[in-house]
């Protein structure tokens, strides 16, 4: 019981700390706030996480482990390899707008270099999913001929967080679905054998295919690098 109601604590004076760190950045936020908003003490912050390097650490670590399971559900699930990749696109972008803790630790890494504490590297394994996913393409007849999977996947990364990143500095993501979409657009006839990218789009379900069961090993390399 002590064990579960530790774990609770820290959860919510992880979320509490989340919130404040996407609102107002790491310098902007002092564990004395954290403590105003979550309705705990300073001691308690401290018992749970020592710094307020910890704190942001693990908001960043968990920003980075919510990605490995979603990638799991769209990569298992039926349907040619494209359309598992505009899928799993809109679940992250999705992710980026709604959860917090994934806002947070996006917007803490971006301010890394105020954070006295080692962060994961980001973007390397989204490219790597990404060109495997394509060459899943590649080789079932669904890729252009001459596209070059992993070179394809880091232009189709480079334009996905750049349209986060405008997104976000325009209209807090509100309407990220939508630009999403208009890349989609504009990038998948380059990319289809047989271009008809409003045919795909419109398949491409409105949400995530349903969670794998518990218990499914997170990829390691994934879990450690990959961006938010």
């Amino acid at each position: 019981m002590r064990r579960v109601q530790a774990n609770l604590t820290r959860r919510a004076l992880l979320e509490t700390a989340a919130q404040l760190f996407d609102e107002r950045g790491y310098a902007g936020t002092s564990i004395s706030d954290i403590s105003a908003l979550s309705g705990r003490t300073s001691g308690a912050i401290y018992f749970h996480y020592a710094s307020k390097e910890k704190l942001a650490l693990a908001v960043v670590e968990e920003h980075f482990a919510s990605w490995p399971r979603m990638i799991e559900r769209h990569r298992s699930s039926d349907g040619p390899a494209l359309e598992k990749l505009v899928g799993l696109s809109f679940t992250v972008a999705r992710a980026f707008r709604d959860d917090v803790v994934v806002r947070a630790g996006s917007r803490l890494w971006m301010e890394r270099k105020a954070i006295a504490a080692p962060l994961p590297t980001p973007f390397v394994d989204w490219i790597e999913v990404v060109g495997e996913l394509l060459a899943e393409a590649g080789a079932h007849g669904e890729l252009a001929p001459g596209v070059d999977p992993f070179t394809a996947a880091h232009s189709v990364v480079c334009a996905f967080f750049g349209i986060h990143t405008v997104s976000d500095a325009l209209d807090g993501r509100e309407h990220i679905e939508q630009h999403l979409h208009d890349l989609w657009r504009l990038l998948l006839p380059a990319l289809q054998a047989e271009p008809d990218p409003a045919a795909l789009l419109d398949r491409v379900p409105a949400q995530p295919p349903a969670a794998a069961p518990e218990g499914l090993p997170a990829d390691s390399a994934i879990l450690a690098r990959t961006e938010a």
